[in-house]
């Protein structure tokens, strides 16, 4: 009679792609998540405040992945390692944390309280033509034809889904046309999230995984808390302890953050990087998928028409990576700070 195999023996037979998978589609619904969350916290008002606002997931949901990278990463953060790290390390370090820990989500997070949830996916596509384009300029990267013709679709896409938005409360007139204030947050926020790679790319591709990734999430999280103080005043965090507020977070902590990022972490660990880059370009398909099964939220024309050009972009940039890599990195692991944030390029929100 042959014996049950223990669990946690059941568990590293599961193949990497697996956990990247289940990460994507976990990221890919979040921006829906937090959208759903928000409108439960319209219902239940404390003192005219809405306890479950965006400000204050974005804050508990970065103190929740803290905690899973410092359980993750702690051993790296020894004097050894730190000590090697000079001062322009840490500038860039800061820099990194300034755009993309701290303006980015906050951005995104407020272009998600003014336009559609697939507005937000869409536009922030706009990082991966704009993040391609300043590789050449600034770092003088080489890239196949396959990738510059991806970038300039997935440009046009964005630009034909901001232009092509039916006349909304929240608009701003910029010439003979109007565009969405919560589209051109997302856009800041792509641009915000792009420099932020291509300072990664050109001054700290040598530092190790887990204090980028801690570093960045703890300075961001500080940071991002002074700017809310500073621009929605000093009771903007009054219910950030509210037990109504932290009922919905554990769920949110627990299925965004903790899984989210276990299972991206482990899955990146065990992937190659044109797996992983591979998997990451589905977030946007997942991402509208989510906004309708969660918020019955149904694509417009100009969502249809821009997509379309967005996922064609994307598809045509995939072949030229994989082609890029089949020449270079195909099968090498991801494990360095550089092919992370070149993987996250174009994913847009994650959730943290």
């Amino acid at each position: 009679m042959t014996r049950l195999r223990k669990p946690h023996h059941l568990i590293h037979k599961i193949p990497g792609q697996t956990y990247l998978w289940l990460a994507i589609l976990i990221f890919g619904a979040s921006s829906a998540v937090t959208r759903k969350l928000t409108e439960i916290g319209t219902q239940h008002f404390i003192g005219g405040r809405n306890p479950i606002s965006l400000c204050n997931v974005l804050f508990v949901g970065n103190l929740c992945a803290l905690i899973i990278l410092i359980l993750i990463y702690w051993r790296q953060w020894n004097k050894a390692a730190l000590m090697q790290l000079s001062k322009k390390d840490w500038f860039s370090l800061t820099a990194v944390a300034i755009l993309s820990g701290a303006i980015a989500p906050g951005l995104i997070f407020q272009a998600l309280a003014l336009t559609k949830v697939n507005n937000v996916i869409l536009v922030g596509r706009l990082e991966l033509p704009l993040t391609l384009a300043l590789s050449i300029w600034l770092l003088r990267e080489r890239v196949n034809l396959w990738e510059i013709v991806g970038a300039i679709a997935a440009f046009f896409g964005v630009t034909l889904t901001i232009i092509l938005q039916p006349p909304e409360a929240a608009m701003m007139n910029m010439g003979s046309f109007s565009v969405g204030i919560g589209e051109l947050l997302a856009v800041v926020g792509a641009v915000a999230s792009s420099a932020a790679t291509i300072i990664s790319k050109g001054q700290i591709s040598h530092i190790p995984l887990g204090i980028y990734s801690i570093f960045r999430t703890a300075l961001g999280t500080v940071i991002f808390f002074f700017l809310a103080l500073i621009l929605y005043g000093s009771d903007h965090f009054m219910d950030v302890f509210s037990p109504f507020l932290w009922r919905w977070m554990l769920l949110y902590g627990a299925l965004i953050v903790v899984l989210g990022q276990s299972f991206w972490i482990k899955g990146l660990r065990a992937s190659t990087v044109s797996a992983a880059s591979l998997a990451s370009s589905f977030v946007p398909i997942v991402g509208i998928l989510a906004a309708y099964l969660i918020l019955g939220e149904v694509p417009t024309f100009a969502q249809y028409v821009g997509g379309s050009l967005i996922l064609v972009g994307i598809f045509l940039s995939q072949v030229g990576i994989r082609r890029q890599n089949s020449r270079r990195v195909a099968l090498s692991k991801v494990s360095s700070t550089q092919a992370k944030q070149e993987i996250e390029t174009g994913m847009g929100f994650k959730g943290i």
